[in-house]
């Protein structure tokens, strides 16, 4: 009986509590495969030190795990050190900081990406809705009162037959949503404390008009249209932590007030600026960006802007092209908005192309430097072949090719055929290229037919040379044959445009 005793006190021991910092676990290779079965539903993130996007995080990933555990939730949070554990970071696929799993049920095998926002409300809401029924139940006012006062947004159904076709059409809506909890009702008293008369859809929320009621013929397509174009406020502040909301939301269309929060006149041009998003809801994003804000800055940049020319309205869309848009009339007022909003929407807008002035000593150096205003006429000289470099001066995978590509330009600088050049891409757009991705390598052989070869080769002096002296065959590809415009790179290999839009889709920093 004292060795089962001793054996039993020997398992218990080597079996070690899983250490938790600030009510997040705290996961190692050694006790994952442990905390997956202690917890079968356990968000984890996988994280590096240096990371800002996860230094941003790391307080609302807390709250969050904070939350959960006071609520007495079986679900709980973890998180892993990436560049520490790699083993697990490999088996689990993880290319970019943070990468946010979560594993349900204790499944190891495929585990569900983290799609939601990045504030502890937005962690907690997705988690409930990935573990629990996707309509919760209201029986008592006080179930709605607490619903709607925990939510930032929560949408509830007012249905006195819950299995009717449009309680069902509502459910499905429900099921295709992660980010905002919903809930349906037939209580007489919930009808009546919300002034609700007949069976309908609310949407509650702590903003702007405060709720929003759908008209319609309710079907799921129609839900999830109403409920994406109420869900964000009407004018939407770009933070670290509103940016996957921004970028990952199904409104493409964005126009973006760049001013100061310290301006005498913010709250004026504010309301001028919330005036005009009225009218444009569910069509067009209204997002105001502090320009004062050091991590703002490289958004000025991407758009020309510098601080001192703020305020500033500028319009992009985010669909298969980033395209620029630029009002003729510096007012910031409800009308100039709204002309301009308009004009967008019927298609009346031309694209804004950034250019800067071309340089007194452009074509001095072995490699000539190009702008938007003196590209077409070096890029398509039929009777030169024109290797170009697009660039932005942050990028550091730029930095590391300008020694190479330097050389390349002194290796031809006397050839009466070949021309070695370079652009600013972060201040100067061209239609014939979109750039995605730096640096973005262009060949442009001599001929009438404006033809543009991606070149997918080796950055180094010999892969260059070889390119060149074949014509653009070796190591090139007609420009469009890939996947993303002959720019789409492993992450170790170039500096994504999307790293403006906080690392991109998911908000991620580079490996």
């Amino acid at each position: 009986m004292l060795k089962f005793l001793m054996l039993c006190t020997l398992a218990v021991a080597s079996r070690a509590e899983i250490a938790e910092e600030e009510d997040v676990l705290v996961l190692k290779k050694s006790n994952f495969d442990e905390a997956l079965q202690a917890h079968p539903n356990i968000l984890v993130e996988f994280y590096a030190p240096w990371c800002g996007h996860c230094k941003a995080l790391a307080p609302e990933y807390a709250k969050a795990a904070g939350l959960l555990k006071a609520e007495g939730s079986e679900i709980r949070l973890g998180k892993v050190d990436a560049t520490e554990e790699t083993e697990l970071a490999q088996e689990f696929g993880v290319r970019g900081y943070p990468t946010i799993k979560f594993f349900k049920g204790g499944d190891k095998e495929s585990p569900k990406e983290y799609s939601a926002g990045r504030q502890a409300d937005d962690i907690v809401s997705w988690l409930k809705k990935r573990t629990g029924p996707a309509v919760t139940p209201l029986a008592e006012v006080t179930d709605a009162e607490s619903l709607i006062a925990d939510n930032e947004v929560a949408i509830i159904g007012f249905f006195k037959d819950a299995n009717s076709d449009d309680a069902k059409a509502y459910e499905k809506a429900a099921e295709a949503m992660d980010d905002v909890p919903f809930a349906i009702t037939s209580s007489d008293a919930v009808y009546s404390k919300f002034e609700v008369s007949k069976d309908s859809v609310v949407l509650f929320k702590k903003f702007d008009e405060g709720r929003n009621t759908f008209d319609g013929e309710l079907t799921k397509d129609n839900l999830l249209a109403f409920v994406k174009a109420n869900q964000l406020p009407l004018v939407i502040e770009f933070t670290e932590q509103t940016a996957p909301k921004i970028f990952g939301g199904e409104i493409k269309s964005h126009i973006l007030m760049f001013l100061p929060k310290a301006a005498s006149d913010f709250q004026e041009k504010m309301d001028q600026f919330k005036k005009a998003a009225a009218g444009f809801k569910g069509q067009i994003l209204f997002i105001f960006i502090d320009s004062d804000v050091d991590d703002n800055q490289r958004i000025l940049e991407f758009f020309g802007l510098k601080k001192e020319e703020c305020p500033a309205i500028r319009l992009i869309t985010l669909e298969d092209e980033m395209t620029k848009y630029k009002p003729e009339s510096k007012d910031i007022t409800a009308e100039s908005i709204t002309a301009f909003c308009t004009q967008f929407v019927e298609g009346k807008l031309k694209p804004h192309l950034m250019s800067q002035d071309i340089p007194e000593d452009w074509d001095k150096n072995p490699v000539r430097v190009l702008v938007g205003k003196n590209f077409e006429e070096v890029a398509f000289d039929p009777k030169k072949n024109v290797f170009i470099e697009f660039y932005a001066p942050w990028c550091g995978h730029c930095k590391q090719l300008a020694p190479i590509w330097d050389k390349l330009g002194e290796k031809y600088k006397d050839s009466s055929d070949i021309i070695v050049a370079k652009m600013d891409s972060t201040a100067n757009e061209i239609e014939a290229v979109k750039v995605h991705s730096f640096p973005t390598l262009k060949f442009f052989p001599a001929g009438e037919d404006r033809q543009v070869i991606d070149y997918n080769g080796e950055r180094t002096l010999e892969g260059f040379t070889k390119f060149l002296e074949s014509g653009g065959k070796e190591g090139g590809a007609p420009a469009g044959d890939d996947d993303d415009d002959g720019e789409s790179q492993d992450l170790d290999d170039a500096d994504d445009l999307s790293d403006l839009e906080d690392g991109g889709d998911d908000g991620h920093d580079e490996l």
